[in-house]
């Protein structure tokens, strides 16, 4: 089970057992995510709820929306690695509304600010669940598989 949590206290949930077949390995679960900061809500959190299972959090895409006025919109981020201070990572104006992220990872729990401006500021993100699978004895031995040659003589 995924969960947002959002400043009004609005909780959004997603069964990951319901969506695991739609992935075609098994064993690994992509969900879309996405958010958005204004001046009513200027923090969400996203939790992943189920701490057995690896958890990949990763920022693709912060946009401005076109309604927004023109000013300085600042959006930190703090993850759940250590005692992290808040981090500024996208600075928006309706000259550069959008920023991308091609490959920036966060461990969950994930929060997200907007230090500055009324937004709305919309955030876009993936949460990939792993599943670890454990590899039996034989397969480690053989190298992860095995083949048969047959005998090819006539």
């Amino acid at each position: 089970m995924t969960t947002c949590i959002a400043e009004d206290i609005s909780i959004i949930s997603v069964d990951l057992s319901d969506i695991t077949s739609s992935s075609s390995i098994s064993d690994k679960v992509c969900v879309h995510w996405g958010c958005e900061l204004s001046s009513s809500q200027t923090t969400v959190v996203f939790e992943a709820e189920d701490d057995l299972l690896e958890n990949q959090f990763f920022i693709k895409t912060i946009c401005l929306s076109a309604q927004a006025s023109d000013e300085l919109h600042v959006v930190a981020v703090s993850d759940g690695v250590g005692e992290s201070k808040p981090v500024p990572i996208a600075t928006l104006r309706h000259c550069m509304p959008t920023v991308s992220f091609p490959a920036l990872e966060l461990m969950p729990p994930v929060t997200f600010n907007l230090c500055s401006g009324k937004g709305p500021v919309f955030i876009f993100a993936q949460h990939i669940t792993l599943n670890p699978t454990e590899n039996t004895e034989e397969e480690e031995e053989d190298g992860g598989g095995s083949f048969l040659v047959d005998d090819l003589t006539d």
